[in-house]
């Protein structure tokens, strides 16, 4: 097992597979998961000839289980610990929901000042902010982060279960092709986890506003979602992202769902692979 130790004293895990000279890509997984959510793209990345790496949020998968730091600025600050644990330099971030937020924060922050960035992705990404405020008057309201908080508290491993058989996937659409092994591998890699920092992660993913994050970043970053991801709407996270990032190109992808990095990962894959190489 690989660890990292950061300068508060948790020990984070990741992943790091392929030759050390090729080019690095890094994954920053969603809430409330783990660096295994990315397997299906670390294998196909490593078929190509990279150097994948990831990690687990704090309090997340194989992370340690600590009390506090289950906000924005120490998840971007463990990312950079990995990252210069590792040396890794010309690197490709790529970040999927929470994770997204978490690799704008660690680009505009961390990476850039560092000049150990190349290019950005935020896929089905939380920034700049969902929560509805008087300046995000379309953002998704309080009571419903409320209701996930109620949720966990009350039953975890089974709203555990019932997020991804239903939304996260798109399963409840009708026609949807469910895969039981999907559901429980979101589920398996969740109870991994720390209740107490999936339950703050809800603030931190929902309510941070990465504005300045998104107008920060410099290198080319490439935004994806679906037009159907009901977890982050594309029309507050994706098309705001796309106009605050000055380098950005925008992918919107009919009937996608939040997991789309997962049950279409044919199609995010190959686009991927056209953007690292373009």
């Amino acid at each position: 097992m690989t660890y990292v130790t950061t300068k508060d004293g948790v020990d984070i895990f990741y992943k790091d597979w392929g030759p050390k000279d090729a080019q690095p890509i890094v994954f920053h997984h969603g809430w409330p998961l783990s660096a295994d959510d990315w397997d299906t793209q670390m294998l196909f990345f490593l078929a190509k000839g990279f150097r994948v790496v990831a990690h687990d949020r704090r309090g997340h998968g194989r992370s340690a289980q600590v009390s506090d730091g289950h906000d924005m600025d120490h998840y971007a600050a463990d990312a950079s610990a990995v990252v210069e644990h590792l040396d890794l330099k010309n690197s490709v971030h790529i970040g999927h929901s929470t994770g997204g937020g978490q690799v704008a924060r660690y680009v505009a922050q961390h990476g850039q000042p560092q000049k150990r960035v190349a290019k950005a992705v935020l896929i089905s990404a939380v920034p700049p902010i969902m929560v509805k405020t008087a300046g995000n008057p379309d953002g998704t309201p309080l009571e419903v982060f409320d209701g996930f908080r109620a949720a966990l508290a009350a039953n975890r491993a089974q709203f555990f279960i019932d997020v991804p058989s239903g939304p996260f996937y798109g399963f409840n659409r009708p026609g949807a092709q469910v895969s039981q092994g999907v559901i429980q591998n979101w589920w398996r890699q969740g109870m991994m986890g720390s209740a107490k920092a999936h339950y703050e992660g809800i603030k931190a993913f929902s309510e941070t506003d990465q504005t300045e994050d998104l107008k920060a970043i410099e290198v080319p970053t490439l935004v994806m979602a679906g037009d159907d991801d009901q977890i982050v709407p594309y029309k507050t996270g994706a098309l705001l992202q796309a106009k605050l990032i000055r380098n950005s190109e925008l992918k919107i992808y009919p009937g996608f769902s939040h997991g789309m990095c997962t049950v279409n990962a044919d199609v995010i894959n190959a686009d991927l692979l056209a953007f690292i190489r373009g």
